[in-house]
């Protein structure tokens, strides 16, 4: 669990610093890589999700 909230940390700080950037410069391609950090955090919270409710399935039967 130590590990997702330090990957949770990690994200929120990227997307803060990009959202910030972006402010300050106007340049897109901050907004962009906030986007795509975003998107990579939600795949990767549904990925670890699916295998915590297989392990669970698993460890009941």
């Amino acid at each position: 669990m130590v590990f997702l909230r330090l990957i949770g940390v990690l994200v929120l700080f990227a997307v803060g610093a990009a959202l910030v950037m972006y402010l300050f410069t106007r340049n897109r391609r901050y907004l962009d890589f906030a986007r795509r950090v975003f998107q990579l955090a939600v795949v990767f919270l549904m990925v670890f999700m699916a295998l915590y409710v297989l392990e669970r399935l698993v460890l009941v039967a």
